[in-house]
């Protein structure tokens, strides 16, 4: 299996992080331990982390707070990518952020706290499935000026249902697509085939099953999920991990975590072989609906 693809032109591993968790209990707040997120951080790189996933909504602004004090200089062939159209008020609650000039904010906010001239990527994080489509004209309009500036490089689409994506394919070029999806939740499947249709990189978000709803704890408890993983003798977010990467070349992973431990072990998930006994058997682990990931990304 190959361990490199791609984003728009972009070569990367097909594992990469996802930094959501970086921040405090419902990514809001500094974390914890802030020495335990930077050596999560510096870890990524050294296990060959080149693509991070981040949003200056995160925390708000402590992830790349983080993200920065930890890596800047960044690796030459490191990928930061955002996402934009949400923003949290002061008690955490998040809230839609999706006129042009909030995009715009939300691109210069990241360019400043990272540091960068230019983001790799930036995807319009949609606030609901189905889009209106002169709100997507002008809100992709604004990020194709921006990327004319030189502030992003490539544009991407998250929570997209599959007429939103088609509509943004006619007016722009989309690198990415960002969706909740997993082995026990795949109600995003129409969107995958799509891309694969069209060549185009696929980024689950919640890869594990929603951390709002149980997340590994939940693969734990699946007979399917957990009989795979104990005869092949590894976890259950590694069969996870490497179910998705079966199913699509340009699949691309960004699971979070706030644990070298669980890094280094979603990284090992890249090694792992699941044959066709073992994705037949996955068949049979049970769907659970997300109802709460729209809220929370």
């Amino acid at each position: 299996m190959n361990k490199t693809s791609f984003i728009g032109n972009k070569p990367v591993n097909r594992i990469g992080f996802g930094a959501m968790q970086l921040a405090g209990p419902g990514v809001f707040g500094p974390p914890r331990d802030p020495d335990a997120a930077r050596a999560v951080l510096r870890r990524a790189i050294e296990l060959g982390v080149d693509h991070i996933d981040t949003a200056q909504y995160y925390g708000p602004d402590v992830v790349n707070d983080l993200i920065r004090e930890t890596l800047h200089p960044y690796p030459e062939n490191l990928r930061l990518v955002t996402k934009v159209g949400g923003s949290r008020d002061d008690q955490g609650a998040w809230l839609p952020a999706q006129n042009p000039a909030e995009l715009r904010a939300g691109v210069e906010d990241n360019l400043r706290a990272l540091r960068v001239e230019r983001m790799d990527l930036v995807n319009l994080r949609l606030m609901t499935a189905e889009a209106s489509g002169d709100l997507l004209a002008e809100q992709l309009g604004t990020l194709e000026d921006l990327r004319d500036e030189g502030k992003l490089d490539l544009i991407g689409i998250s929570e997209a249902g599959p007429d939103a994506v088609r509509r943004a394919l006619d007016l722009v070029d989309i690198a990415e697509v960002q969706n909740s999806y997993s082995v026990v939740n795949r109600s995003g499947e129409d969107v995958l085939e799509l891309c694969m249709e069209r060549e185009i990189a696929f980024v689950p978000y919640f890869p594990l099953g929603s951390a709002f709803s149980g997340g590994p704890r939940q693969l734990a408890q699946d007979p399917a999920i957990a009989g795979v993983a104990e005869r092949r003798g590894i976890t259950v977010t590694q069969v996870a991990l490497a179910w998705l990467l079966t199913r699509y070349e340009r699949m691309l992973l960004i699971p979070g975590t706030s644990s070298v431990q669980h890094l280094e072990e979603n990284m090992a998930a890249g090694d792992v072989e699941i044959d066709e006994h073992d994705l037949a058997e996955l068949e049979n682990a049970v769907q659970v609906g997300d109802p709460v990931a729209a809220a929370h990304h």
